[in-house]
């Protein structure tokens, strides 16, 4: 008779149990046997040991297409972007599931496992109805500044309306684990590292120094005080930006000085090489917009990882960086600027050794890693224009005063639209209800109105998010954005290649927040810990990163998470 083994529940054999021993490993889990004797032989029964990462690291690029995984390929090191291809699971075919896609939203999703429509970050600002005023996405008067004289941290997760995966890592182990976010943007930190979070430390260009909230702490620790002292900015704002390679191997990339390009403040062409010691000012805004803005926050990332000894207690801890200054670049530059890819090829030595270090100080192999972005962009129209691509801007000021024009004659003089912002336009409610109309009504009319720009592919009016639902498609990702205490009566969507602009002229640099690809597809890669190499087409969502996390961990996905875990597909 064939020895067998009992596992869970069911005789197998013992090579179909060795599979399934195999197989657990790959999901996080190890297999011990004990044998119990008795007077009828011995019967062997297998325990499951679980095993999870000592650190968690999520990096999030501001603004980096899918496509610059491949674009820049041959001119990346080895270490960085390339490492994480080649030897972890790059999922191609990851997409928002949502729009508009902004920084706020996006980093609200990677780690709540949810969309707008639930966790409540519409955007990075909103309009409030209830408080007749626009409201940040993090903003929170309540609390303080800690670091700083400035008002930029009274900020906080109080407009968040669900839990992150960081959260519930820290629900689970009882507070033990310890959790830290870093970006230069206040949203890009606060975010993800949820309610609980023990800290999460962003960049204060008037002082130059780190900085957090009395949400987190009445003051800095040590190490924070200690880096900021080092006056880092000073130094890297000392410098001239030039290319990293010679120019001329940029090839990848549009000419050096074009008509769609914006420049760096004081500078009169937008060309290398950027002379930053002679244009920055007196405050160190300037640092967002160049690759010293990366470097500055590898730095403090791998100061908070030692500084809070992450990775070296009994639980897992959690490390988010955000880095923001693709974002700056490329509202400036556009993707196909030299500026642009220097900065991608700059970033992927950050990475290399933000990768290295952390290893280096937790142990190779001890590490969970992703890597995803908040949003793409958009090509400049400017630039899709010298290539006959169809594309254009829509002025938003143009948008709304033909609405308020078009509502005065169908109903009377009145202050018919109270806000225009993110594409949505919010009616002004209390005069349709004085005036005995009917909301729908108002709101479909002005949708079929909107019809007559060229700019616009579709409207939708929010009754029709409120009464139907969409699985799929292009709908899907309206509804998905749409939250029906915060978002506006009608929802706007540009033609592909188009974007909302303000002003009169040709706009230069780019932005982001449209349904297109462009803005909704973005990297996926996960490395280090437990992850076999390869790669997969399969559809995955933003959405699915926080239940992955949460599945390897063995704790609860966050309240609101609507994703799956894509543990399946890395085995």
């Amino acid at each position: 008779m064939k020895e067998q083994t009992l596992f869970r529940g069911s005789l197998l054999t013992k090579a179909a149990a060795v599979c399934l021993l195999v197989l657990s490993a790959c999901a996080g889990t190890t297999q011990t046997n004990t044998t119990e004797g008795n007077a009828a032989g011995q019967i062997t029964r297998s325990v499951t040991v679980m095993q999870r990462p000592k650190l968690v690291v999520g990096i999030v690029v501001d603004q980096m297409r899918y496509d610059y995984l491949y674009r820049f390929w041959d001119k990346y090191s080895d270490n960085g972007i390339k490492k994480l291809v080649k030897q972890g699971f790059n999922f191609k075919n990851n997409q928002y599931s949502y729009v508009p896609t902004y920084t706020g939203p996006g980093h609200a999703s990677v780690y709540t496992g949810s969309v707008p429509a639930i966790n409540g970050i519409i955007g990075n600002n909103w309009y409030s109805r209830e408080q007749n005023k626009m409201v940040y996405c993090v903003e929170d008067q309540m609390v303080k500044t800690v670091g700083s004289t400035s008002t930029a941290g009274e900020m906080s997760p109080a407009n968040l309306l669900t839990t992150t995966v960081t959260d519930e890592l820290r629900l689970a182990t009882n507070m033990g684990s310890k959790v830290v976010g870093v970006a230069l943007k206040d949203r890009g930190s606060i975010l993800p590292a949820g309610h609980l979070g023990n800290a999460a430390y962003w960049f204060d260009s008037p002082s130059g120094n780190w900085i957090t909230s009395t949400y987190y702490m009445e003051d800095l620790p040590q190490w924070v005080q200690e880096f900021n002292n080092k006056k880092y900015p000073d130094q890297l704002l000392n410098q001239p930006w030039n290319t990293l390679l010679p120019i001329n191997q940029y090839t990848e990339s549009s000419a050096d000085n074009v008509a769609w390009e914006e420049t760096l403040p004081g500078e009169q062409q937008p060309t290398f090489p950027h002379n930053i010691p002679a244009i920055r000012e007196k405050d160190y805004e300037l640092l967002r917009s160049i690759p010293a803005g990366n470097t500055i926050t590898k730095d403090f990332a791998l100061a908070a990882l030692r500084g809070e000894e992450l990775g070296k207690g009994k639980y897992t801890d959690f490390l988010a960086v955000s880095f923001s200054t693709i974002d700056y670049i490329g509202h400036k530059f556009g993707p196909n600027s030299v500026e642009l890819q220097d900065a991608m090829l700059r970033l992927d030595r950050e990475l290399a050794e933000l990768i290295d270090e952390v290893e280096d100080e937790v142990g190779k192999g001890e590490v969970l890693y992703f890597l995803t972005a908040d949003h793409g962009a958009a090509h400049v129209p400017g630039f899709l224009k010298t290539m006959n691509v169809p594309s254009g801007v829509a002025n938003s000021g143009t948008v709304r005063d033909s609405i308020e024009t078009y509502l005065d004659k169908m109903y009377g003089n009145g202050e018919w639209v109270e806000r225009y912002t993110n594409q949505q336009l919010y009616l002004n409610r209390s005069l349709i209800d004085g005036k005995k109309l009917d909301l729908a009504d108002v709101q479909q009319r002005v949708a079929s109105y909107l019809l007559r720009f060229e700019a616009v592919m579709r409207a939708v009016p929010a009754i029709a998010l409120q009464s139907t639902s969409w699985n799929q498609g292009l709908m899907a990702r309206v509804e998905n954005g749409y939250n029906a205490r915060r978002s506006g009566d009608v929802i706007i969507l540009l033609q592909p290649g188009w974007f909302e602009g303000y002003g009169t002229g040709e706009p230069k640099g780019t932005t982001h927040g449209s349904y297109s690809n462009y803005d909704t597809h973005v990297p996926l890669i996960w490395y280090g810990w437990n992850v076999q190499p390869g790669e997969s087409s399969v559809p995955t969502e933003i959405a699915d990163i926080a239940p992955t996390i949460a599945s390897w961990l063995y704790i609860q996905e966050p309240n609101g998470s609507v994703g799956r875990p894509l543990q399946e597909y890395m085995k």
